[in-house]
């Protein structure tokens, strides 16, 4: 294990160098260019740093290009395009990557696991001329929803030096904080005190001009769907006009929403394997999105390009972390296609409404009712994979249960890659400390909260009557494979008998 760790080491160094040295190409290219122009040239970041307390010129005439020398074997050098009368925010040359004793880097100081939040520090990934020499943390804010951020930039949607106006943005309710938030190994997946960074380290964005942003959001919220109305007229739901509000099932709910933020070391940990593996393995599958990741080892912190999470706490929110209080948990993934739209091809959406309608009854007796819905569609095979690929092969054929995790394995080359082994960071940032019923027959969910110290006293599963038809190829092969059951577990010839609707039986 050590030689193998060894070896990866200096497979990071060895493409670190490599980065370097295209970096002092380009570095030497920039400094003959200013010599000639008659200008002092700095380090690497040139315009992008150094030149930062002067204004910087974002905007262009003409279309600069930086050259490096001809590839062997070309004649022609490489060009690299600047930008065309924009205001791009970019500045006067592309710059790659950086690196810890470079002129100019001077992260502000983070210390995961710290239990104060100034001491700690805030997370800051932003690359702008005024805090990219301050960074401490790799990626950029929003998730899945960065590339439009700099869509937004690059078409002019968005003005670079539009500086967020957060008045009256406060979170709705007070969290924590809790022991947890400052225990590095039971958080590390979300920044504990990412819901109050723009107002606890104001002084950053007044006086350095730092741009720091919320990576959590709490609101307040209603929410109002088909089958709670229906629930209301069953009599399954009683308004109390506290939590179901009125005949129409309508619920009055607090929400947060979290973006991903991984402490790094934590993460690898997580899953057995040592950071260096885990930053080289990300940087090459991101398409080399990230090169910090490998020549930055001092920044420990990566926000990454995913989904992040949404919690739905019913009834009063503090009462979550209150042990002598009842709490009824539903841990959910995205399913879009169930969720939102309604397929009947697996008992999502069913669970979902289950999970809701358990934890108002929970919070009406007095105890705590959540539920928290994560972004990983299709077991985070994504919908592609789930829908235009799995799905097909599985209406085209048999459809049959015993073939169900096949099907996915066969194609994505895994059943699963939602790996659960980060999803309890959230119920340790909430509070929670145990669980009085888990609406949840995932085996992988229950071992992961168990896992990280949190006991589950009930578990209870889908009734019998909330599961549609054609959705029992997929939860008779979850529970043979290992989901929680009171009832009958199929053998593998009863599960060879259960067989979906194909396509050929639905009319056109």
């Amino acid at each position: 294990m050590a030689s193998g760790t060894g070896d990866q080491t200096d497979r990071l160094a060895q493409l670190a160098s490599e980065l370097l040295t295209v970096s002092q190409r380009l570095d030497k290219l920039e400094k003959e260019k200013a010599s000639a122009e008659g200008k002092a040239a700095d380090g690497i970041l040139g315009a992008g740093l150094e030149r930062a307390a002067t204004p910087l010129k974002v905007g262009y005439t003409s279309t600069p290009t930086t050259e490096l020398p001809a590839e062997a074997g070309t004649s022609s050098p490489l060009r690299v395009p600047g930008s065309p009368e924009v205001k791009s925010g970019f500045s006067s040359r592309v710059i790659l990557t950086t690196y810890p004793k470079q002129i100019g880097i001077k992260p502000i100081p983070l210390e995961w696991g710290a239990a104060d939040p100034v001491q700690r520090g805030p997370v800051t990934v932003s690359r702008s001329p005024s805090t990219i020499g301050r960074r401490n943390a790799i990626g950029a804010h929003g998730g899945s929803y960065s590339i439009y951020y700099a869509l937004a930039l690059a078409s002019k949607e968005l003005n670079p030096d539009h500086k967020p106006d957060f008045t009256n943005a406060e979170p709705a309710v007070n969290i924590g904080p809790f022991p947890q938030w400052s225990d590095p190994k039971k958080i590390v997946a979300m920044d504990p005190w990412g819901h109050v960074v723009p107002w606890i380290h104001k002084d950053f964005i007044d006086k350095e001009n730092i741009d720091l942003r919320p990576t959590i959001a709490v609101t307040k919220a209603h929410m109002k769907l088909p089958e709670l109305e229906e629930s209301v007229k069953s009599g399954r739901l009683v308004p109390d006009g506290k939590v179901c509000l009125n005949e129409l099932g309508e619920l009055a709910v607090t929400k947060f929403a979290v973006e991903p933020v991984w402490y790094l070391p934590g993460v690898a940990e997580r899953f057995g394997i040592d950071e260096g593996t885990l930053r080289r393995s990300l940087f090459e599958h991101t398409g080399g999105m990230y090169p910090e990741l490998i020549t930055r080892s001092d920044i420990k912190v990566f926000l990454p390009p995913i989904g992040g999470l949404t919690v739905y706490v019913f009834g009063d929110p503090a009462r979550m972390s209150d042990p002598s209080k009842r709490l009824a948990l539903r841990i959910h993934d995205e399913c879009n296609g169930s969720d939102v739209f309604g397929s009947d091809i697996c008992t999502c959406r069913p669970y979902l409404i289950f999970g809701i309608e358990e934890a108002v009854k929970e919070a009406q007796n007095g105890g705590s009712g959540v539920v928290i819905y994560f972004r990983k569609e299709g077991r985070a095979l994504g919908e592609v994979t789930k829908h235009a690929v799995v799905y097909n092969a599985r209406k085209r054929g048999e459809d049959r249960a015993s073939d169900y995790f096949k099907r996915t394995e066969n194609i994505a080359g895994v059943k699963d890659m939602r790996f659960q082994a980060l999803m309890p960071d959230i119920l340790h940032w909430l509070g929670i400390t145990k669980i009085d019923r888990m609406l949840s027959m995932s085996n992988m969910k229950h071992d992961a909260i168990v896992g990280q110290g949190i006991p589950i006293h009930e578990r209870v599963e889908l009734p019998e009557s909330w599961i549609p038809a054609d959705s029992r190829v997929e939860i008779d092969a979850k529970i043979t494979a290992g989901y929680f059951t009171q009832g009958h577990r199929m053998t593998e010839q009863e599960l060879a008998a259960v067989q979906g609707r194909i396509w050929e039986d639905i009319d056109h």
